[in-house]
């Protein structure tokens, strides 16, 4: 049988970690309400200057409710006005994980379309989410291409990333995925003819690729079955022009019920684990410098690896160890 909705619990001064265990207490029974401060009352500070019959008010930022949804697994529903003080917050546990994350239950019949246009994953916009596409705006400025410059995208699925791009006069795009039904999206959203999309296997990319003023791979190279370090190597040693530059994106978040969910997590453990996403960095990191690369960390959900490597890494910080 299940439980009773939760009344709305109003708090004005408490602490944070009381809404705390109050959320976690009653989130089982699904939904919960709670009216707080409006945030805009007091915008930029915590402790409230207005004082009422209730006492005073803490006006926390919005910013900080978003933060601890997300951290409770939650949506954070529209908030709604209650009176001239208070808005009512809605915290809406979410469902599973998104199938692709444990590699089973998709709907595609072939491992290759795993990601293909009729997957679970195809109705992910990441870069319409602000958390993936400021970061990436910002590694993508940081490359200082040249005209004309051949872009190569790893895992390229169907292209959004490379929006990007277009500001660079006469940029040429190569995209390499294993998805065909992907691969026919990048070609519609990308049809000018100086443009090539081909299906490949990154483990063994098609001869005569040549080489590139700038790689990118986003949240592809740490895929089960892609043997990242030897793929690196390759890149670097055959496929990079002297004065090329990278963009790696290393997953550093899930998704759960359309929803993105902050830190990376090793499978069977429930908390996020960052340690394996280190360590890769850190060679990734370290085989770059040996290689005369500059690097710059940045991102949230997707931690960006930018190398840059020649002039472009001397001039105004671009780039720093």
């Amino acid at each position: 049988m299940s439980r009773p909705p939760v009344p709305p619990r109003r708090f004005h001064a408490e602490p944070l970690v009381l809404v705390l265990r109050h959320l976690e207490a009653v989130l089982d029974a699904g939904p919960v309400s709670i009216e707080v401060p409006d945030p805009d009352l007091g915008p930029g500070r915590y402790p409230g200057e207005r004082v009422g019959p209730e006492g005073g008010l803490v006006h926390r930022p919005l910013r900080s409710w978003c933060d601890l949804a997300e951290g409770l697994s939650c949506r954070l529903r529209t908030p709604r006005a209650v009176d001239d003080t208070h808005v009512l917050l809605t915290f809406e546990p979410l469902g599973a994980e998104a199938p692709w994350h444990a590699g089973s239950g998709e709907r595609s019949e072939s491992p290759q379309e795993r990601y293909g246009a009729a997957s679970d994953f195809a109705r992910v916009r990441k870069f319409e989410d602000a958390g993936f596409l400021v970061p990436w705006l910002q590694a993508v400025e940081r490359l200082r291409l040249p005209p004309g410059a051949r872009v190569l995208d790893l895992g390229v699925n169907r292209g959004d990333e490379l929006s990007a791009f277009e500001a660079v006069e006469g940029v040429r795009f190569v995209g390499v995925d294993h998805s065909a039904s992907a691969l026919d999206e990048a070609r519609r959203a990308f049809p000018d003819a100086r443009h090539s999309f081909m299906q490949a296997d990154l483990n063994a990319l098609p001869a005569g690729l040549g080489r590139f003023d700038a790689v990118v791979s986003v949240g592809t190279m740490q895929s089960p079955g892609v043997d990242d370090r030897a793929l690196l190597r390759k890149l670097v040693q055959e496929h990079l022009e002297p004065r090329a530059s990278l963009v790696l994106g290393f997953p550093n978040s899930r998704f759960r019920d359309g929803e993105v969910v902050y830190g990376a997590r090793v499978r069977n453990l429930r908390e996020p684990d960052l340690s394996l996403l280190v360590k890769d960095l850190s060679f990734y990191r370290r085989y770059l410098h040996q290689h005369g690369f500059r690097t710059f960390l940045g991102g949230k959900y997707d931690l960006l690896l930018t190398a840059v490597r020649g002039q472009g890494a001397d001039e105004d910080g671009a780039a720093q160890d």
